[in-house]
């Protein structure tokens, strides 16, 4: 479906498909999902539990293969890359946000939010300039010397957040990214992310459950048994 917008389209995907055959009988995640995402857009993707929401938010970032169906990104169709290819890709355009944080144990808060930057071989003064600032508005600067296992759920949850945005990003992809944490938080998080939503133009497409995240969204699409029921684009 497309959205009602003159803005340049970023992500196109064509019949969809995901069938898992992980047991004796194949599941059918998704099903010719045809979907439009223009530049800066603020998405929701949302339904209930099992109707494809993360498996499409994975298929869309590369960290899966649909069974049918092409996804284009910025004009780059990532089904046609080698594994390498898609690696460097991701790198310097996708910023992820899982439900399970994947923070790296051995490193601190601050070394979690510059790892990207670090691996884009940016400047050290901007890799620390950077990671503070992020750090301090979603209340942790005075973490940041601390390692994941001494954070709570909710404080590892905002370090992940930052860390996808860290690199600035032309994408983010984001899991369930208010799932853990209380009310204010979640608000600032949000704030944060609309506002460089806003600032630096980076596209936002958010799988939840979360309302708080639903009604912060200028375009919520939702999914039913692996298809899009409904696509709403809000002014």
């Amino acid at each position: 479906m497309e959205p009602t917008t003159a803005k340049k389209i970023v992500i196109r995907t064509q019949d969809i498909s995901k069938t898992y055959h992980e047991s004796k009988i194949p599941v059918q995640a998704l099903k010719d999902v045809d979907l439009e995402v223009a530049e800066g857009e603020f998405t929701a993707i949302v339904g209930p539990s099992g109707s494809g929401k993360t498996t499409f938010l994975n298929i869309l970032g590369g960290l899966d293969n649909p069974t049918t169906g092409t996804i284009e990104i910025d004009g780059t169709d990532i089904s046609k890359l080698k594994e390498s290819e898609l690696i460097d890709f991701r790198l310097h355009n996708i910023g992820f946000v899982f439900q399970q944080y994947n923070l790296i144990p051995v490193l601190t808060a601050k070394e979690n939010v510059e790892f990207i930057m670090l691996l884009q071989k940016r400047p050290g003064h901007e890799m620390k300039e950077r990671a503070m600032k992020l750090l301090a508005e979603v209340g942790l600067e005075d973490k940041a010397n601390v390692r994941p296992s001494e954070l709570s759920g909710g404080q590892q949850q905002r370090v992940a957040v930052i860390r996808a945005l860290a690199s600035r990003p032309k994408f983010i992809l984001a899991d369930e990214p208010t799932a853990n944490l209380d009310s204010v938080s979640a608000a600032n998080l949000l704030d944060m992310m609309a506002r460089m939503n806003r600032e630096e133009g980076i596209t936002f497409i958010f799988s939840t459950h979360d309302q708080r995240v639903i009604d912060k969204a200028r375009r919520v699409v939702t999914l039913e048994d692996g298809v899009v029921k409904s696509d709403e684009v809000r002014s």
